[in-house]
């Protein structure tokens, strides 16, 4: 018997655990590339109201068992989006959820108004997290009333699905994750990357033209899924984790750390059936235990 791995995220219900991560599959175009059948949801990358033209380059430099990117949530706009491609997510059975961002809160108020009910648009993971813009992005989600704010701007706009995506740079995220919860959200995302920096010994400067990048990858699995406990620990809304996810071992990890999914991002650079072979691997999992729901998995959320 196949072991049901539907899910269940606040009030949106999903096939499967294994979300597509915001960033790495663009808005939608690169899916054909992915076993649809494997694939719970995917989480556009980053869009603002306005187009932006995102940092100069170099904006990706590798890193022991990791990488480096400072994109600069590089977006077509709203407009674009609407056009040109939310008519495409409308044709297909998976949720997509758009990563909305904002330099001020009342950005990303407007900017959730203008693609509330629009066909194709299944809900939002709000970014309160990127490491990698002047303003907006990880200010936010530094600060637990600057959160709440944003993600009450947000839920005063839509009934949609809203998820706020957590920043690990921070010091105490279990504060902003209970801020967050408390404002509104359906559910949480744990972690975005984690700063870091790489010099370049020829020039003497930074190789990514930001200086700073997010660090992402098998690098921050166990800071990321360490983070996501002390989330899942201290919210009751469901927690998504994210940070370095390759294989099913991996992903089983974060969901007996208490995560209700877990989203895929960075190893589908190196392996376009990653998302596939995570929720292949977890379902045979499963059926090894005699296990018939993904209920059924264990969790370690020890309340001292």
């Amino acid at each position: 018997m196949t072991a049901d791995l539907s899910v269940d995220l606040g009030h949106l219900r999903l096939r499967g655990p294994v979300i597509a991560a915001s960033g790495t599959f663009g808005y939608g175009t690169e899916v054909p590339l992915l076993e649809r059948r494997t694939l719970a949801a995917v989480v556009s990358k980053g869009i603002f109201l306005r187009p932006r033209p995102g940092t100069p380059p170099p904006r990706i430099v590798e890193t022991p068992s990791g990488m480096l990117n400072a994109i600069g949530l590089q977006g077509p706009g709203a407009e674009a989006l609407l056009r040109d491609y939310a008519p495409l997510w409308s044709a297909w059975d998976f949720p997509v959820l758009v990563n909305i961002n904002g330099e001020t809160v009342e950005e990303y108020g407007e900017l959730t108004a203008q693609l509330d009910g629009v066909p194709g648009v299944g809900g939002f993971e709000v970014n309160i997290s990127c490491p990698n813009v002047e303003q907006g992005g990880m200010y936010f989600g530094n600060d637990p009333r600057a959160a709440a704010d944003v993600t009450r701007a947000v839920r005063r706009r839509t009934k949609l699905p809203v998820w706020v995506k957590l920043t690990p740079n921070v010091g105490d995220i279990a504060e902003v994750a209970r801020a967050v919860e408390d404002a509104g959200a359906d559910a949480l995302c744990a972690v975005n990357t984690f700063l870091g920096m790489s010099i370049d010994l020829h020039s003497f400067r930074p190789r990514l033209s930001f200086r700073t990048g997010g660090l992402s990858g098998p690098a921050i699995r166990p800071l990321a899924l360490h983070l996501a406990h002390q989330v899942a620990r201290n919210v009751q809304v469901p927690v998504i984790g994210i940070g370095g996810i390759a294989g099913p071992e991996d992903a089983l990890e974060f969901l007996v750390a208490g995560c209700a999914a877990v989203q895929v991002g960075t190893a589908t650079f190196a392996d376009p059936r990653a998302i596939a072979g995570v929720h292949d691997g977890i379902a045979a999992y499963l059926e090894s235990k005699g296990w018939t729901s993904l209920k059924e998995l264990p969790r370690y959320l020890p309340l001292d």
